[in-house]
């Protein structure tokens, strides 16, 4: 499910309170016990190393894209963080709503978000429990980060769960030496819109900051009664002398979206009525069809950080920061002719009639508390890059679930509990990694890291869990220094990485384990850019993706034995000219499935060597920059996504179609000497041809044996995710 499993929201709770005072004393104390000299050239260097410990650079053999605040912002007119990276190699990225608003997802190498490492500022985003990554509770967070830097493969050590498609670190935004304010408005098709204020005081007396920003995103999504009501907030005040940099950051949304995590399934439907949401639709007593108005997912989520870096000396810094995430929300469901028995309801006689089915309403519930601390200790000198680093978290989270009414039957009491469940995790880690230069050409990088993992759950879906895993997760590789302009790379890693929630909840999954090898080649000259990395990822147990869903919308997986993903990644930046840049990439891959095992029609079957389930064996995109004069940027930008299937046993009936998209972006910033520092007007084209096409979608099977009671037999369905055709946005800021 989507909103059941996500972070969290307190309201005036004690625990807020505390953890306010507290950050609020620990960075008074720090920031006045430190030298009050200054260097303000350092500022922005000193807010680098708060992700230091997690990053990579051209000298770690580790594949990796760097994404600027000027990139994000030039196409930031309200959509979500994974559509504003969908050009990047191996992604592939996907909206309920069909248009980028609300929920989205993104898979890297074919794994989805869950299997997706994330962090702020080093802290993880991902769900404790579940995994995934919800962007739509941190809305046009966008606004708000400095860069972005997604790692392909295990990458480098981090904190929380173990990465097996990519890693995604963002920072936030860096201190500012002067004061700026700014209003951001954007409106669009589906009467989308974002409003967003900024504002930032610049250093005061030379050491202290404070910058926000409040946004407001609204959309009424591509798809049918899709909308999305979405809030966010960030506030950050900031310490800096020479050596010291000290960050307070709170941030949050509130967020309020239809359902359409349903997909269609109706081949007639999907071909004439592509916006058809079947989510909250039910046939009331006079037969008629209706949609069900509150069918929503609503959810609060607040974020809480405190960084500590110290510079010691030219050889020494460290980093400690504490975080606390917090949420509660509920999505509600118009159920049909559910069995009342499974909501701990007694059949009903009414008018001498037994009744054990009825129409009901229900809400499910998640209250949830995520906090703990990560630190660092780096020690560099012209050789040696050494960092030792790691974290503690832990996740507790109440799961519950109300019936809100019936239409059949009487509720013994009002908003009546059907079930009360609750679960904690706890993440332990702990690595040392190290850049050596060995010669003028050679580098060698080594990183050992250990991970302890306990969850715990009594959910009457997960059944008692009680599970403990320890992980050794080594990794080493070699640069080769060809010159200045060239240097070639070759790594392995080990990852581990424990079942999630839903996992448990299909039946007794184990633990996954993947051997990672890379090699590389990084060519960079002024004019041109290339990039040049193969890969062969190798799985035991991999939790590969079925292509199902279960009854929350959430989707399930299995362990799948052994499998693997080879592929080729190329990607490259060509100053054409001084007006024309390209930037294409690619990918080529085969993902496969050893000798995997399937029932069909009763009888166990090995269907040999199967593809990975949402695994394209091509991804293309391309991006060309024309700068026709002083900043005017124009960018034609082309996504392609080769056919993939939605299960493992490359049934024909899940099979997602190829598809291509083209987007034209337009950004224009006038300098003005007035008023305002400067005027930028943006635009975006989305899907300028107008393409017809699904993104994502699901597959299932089930077993028929009621139609012939003396044989078995498996039928199989699929439902897909519509996107829309072409669409635009465009946007004005005024920069003070």
């Amino acid at each position: 499910m989507k909103t059941l499993f996500k972070l969290p929201n307190l309201q005036g709770s004690n625990k807020r309170k505390n953890f306010l005072f507290s950050s609020l004393l620990l960075t008074s104390f720090c920031a006045f016990s430190q030298e009050t000299q200054k260097d303000s050239t350092k500022v922005n260097q000193l807010d680098e190393v708060l992700v230091s410990a997690v990053r990579v650079t051209t000298q770690t053999p580790v594949t990796f894209s760097n994404i600027s605040k000027e990139e994000l912002q030039k196409r930031n007119l309200g959509q979500d963080i994974p559509i504003l990276l969908n050009f990047l190699p191996s992604v592939v990225t996907t909206t309920d709503a069909g248009n980028g608003f609300g929920y989205s997802g993104i898979r890297v190498r074919g794994s989805d978000a869950s299997r997706v490492n994330v962090t702020v500022n080093g802290i993880p985003y991902n769900d404790a429990e579940s995994q995934g990554t919800f962007w739509v509770n941190m809305p046009d967070f966008a606004s708000s980060v400095e860069n972005i830097q997604l790692q392909r493969g295990v990458g480098t050590s981090t904190n929380g769960s173990g990465a097996f498609g990519a890693s995604l670190n963002l920072l936030t935004d860096a201190t500012s030496k002067e004061a700026s304010a700014e209003i951001s408005n954007s409106f669009g098709s589906f009467n989308s819109r974002k409003h967003t204020v900024k504002f930032g005081t610049g250093l005061m007396n030379d050491h202290f900051e404070v910058a926000g920003r409040v946004s407001n995103i609204q959309s009424d999504g591509f798809i049918d009664r899709a909308s999305s009501n979405l809030r966010s907030y960030f506030l950050q005040g900031t310490y800096s002398s020479e050596n010291t940099l000290i960050k307070a950051l709170v941030f949050g949304g509130k967020q309020t979206t239809y359902q359409a995590w349903n997909g269609l399934e109706d081949p007639k439907k999907l071909k004439n009525d592509r916006t058809y949401n079947t989510a909250g639709e039910y046939v009331d007593d006079n037969g008629v069809t209706r949609f069900y108005d509150n069918e929503v997912d609503n959810y609060d989520q607040d974020h809480y950080q405190l960084h500590w870096n110290q510079k010691w000396n030219s050889n020494w810094s460290t980093n400690l920061a504490f975080h606390y995430t917090i949420g509660k929300g509920y999505f509600e469901n118009y159920k049909s002719g559910e069995d009342v028995a499974d909501y701990g309801l007694e059949p009903q006689t009414i008018d001498g009639i037994l009744i054990d089915n009825s129409d009901l309403i229900r809400r499910k519930w998640l209250d949830n508390d995520f906090y703990g601390t990560t630190f660092s200790t780096n020690y560099k000198n012209e050789k040696v890059d050494f960092i030792l680093g790691g974290g503690y978290n832990k996740y507790e989270g109440k799961h519950f679930g109300n019936v809100l009414w019936t239409r059949s039957i009487i509720l013994p009491e009002y908003n009546f509990k059907y079930y009360d469940d609750f679960s904690t995790k706890t993440d332990f880690n702990i690595f040392a990694k190290i850049n050596y230069k060995l010669t003028e050409k050679f580098s060698l990088f080594g990183d050992l890291q250990y991970r302890n993992v306990n969850f715990s759950a009594n959910g009457n879906d997960t059944g008692l869990v009680d599970d403990s895993f320890d992980f050794f997760n080594p990794k080493a590789g070699l640069t080769y220094t060809v010159n200045d302009n060239n240097n070639i790379y070759f790594s392995y890693a080990r990852a581990n990485r424990e079942p999630n929630r839903n996992d448990y909840e299909s039946g007794n999954p184990k633990p996954e384990k993947m051997n990672d090898f890379e090699l590389g080649w990084r060519y960079s000259t002024p004019k041109a850019k290339l990039n040049i990395n193969g890969y062969f990822m190798q799985y035991k147990d991999q939790l590969v993706l079925t292509g199902e869903l279960n009854d929350v919308g959430a989707p399930v997986r299995e362990n799948s034995g052994d499998s693997y993903r080879l592929g080729l990644e190329i990607d490259a930046a060509l100053y054409l000219t001084e007006k024309f840049i390209l930037r294409p990439n690619m990918t080529l891959s085969s993902n496969k499935n050893k000798d995997f095992v399937f029932q069909r029609d009763g009888v166990l079957q090995n269907l040999g060597d199967t593809n990975i389930a949402f695994s394209p064996s091509v991804i293309f995109g391309n991006a060309l920059t024309f700068l026709p004069i002083k900043n005017m940027q124009i960018t034609f930008l082309n996504k392609y996504v080769g056919e993939q299937y939605m299960g493992n046993i490359d049934s024909k009936a899940s099979k997602l179609d190829a598809y291509a998209v083209s987007d034209l972006s337009f950004s224009y910033e006038i300098q003005t000497k007035s008023i305002f520092k400067s005027i930028i007007i943006s635009a975006l084209v989305n899907n300028i041809f107008d393409y017809e096409y699904e993104s994502n979608g699901y597959f299932y099977t089930f077993d028929d044996n009621w139609t012939d009671p003396s044989q078995v037999t498996t039928m199989e369905g699929a439902g897909y995710y519509p996107q829309a055709g072409i669409n635009f946005l465009a946007g004005l800021t005024l920069k003070f």
